[in-house]
């Protein structure tokens, strides 16, 4: 189920997050995706030297996901050529964020738009 979509950028912020979700879930989902992202940055900024613990040899995901992939990138390469963006900055467009609404709704698995 996507319940929440979020764009991190170069230094590692938050630059679009959207939540599919009831309006109190919103917070606790932006907390999760800021949690999230430091542990991105832990294990970039920490590569271990030893072999792999049980927690590191998760595969992730085991279907095909990348139709939605490649719409969310293509929504995102159009979002961020508009002149009008300042890279880095956050991703203000109405119609990106149409854009991903209409992703998560095709994929059929959100419970608000």
């Amino acid at each position: 189920m996507i319940v929440c979509v979020a764009v991190v950028g170069h230094q590692n912020n938050p630059v679009y997050i959207q939540s599919f979700t009831e309006a109190d879930d919103a917070l606790k989902l932006h907390h999760i995706v800021h949690c999230s992202l430091d542990v991105v940055d832990e294990r970039v900024n920490n590569p271990k030297k030893s072999g792999p613990t049980l927690n590191e040899t998760f595969l992730g995901l085991l279907y095909p996901t990348e139709n939605y992939k490649v719409r969310f990138h293509s929504a995102y390469v159009d979002a961020v050529s508009n002149p009008f963006h300042v890279p880095g900055k956050k991703i203000t467009s109405r119609t990106f964020a149409e854009r991903v609404s209409n992703i998560v709704k095709s994929f059929g698995l959100s419970s608000a738009g």
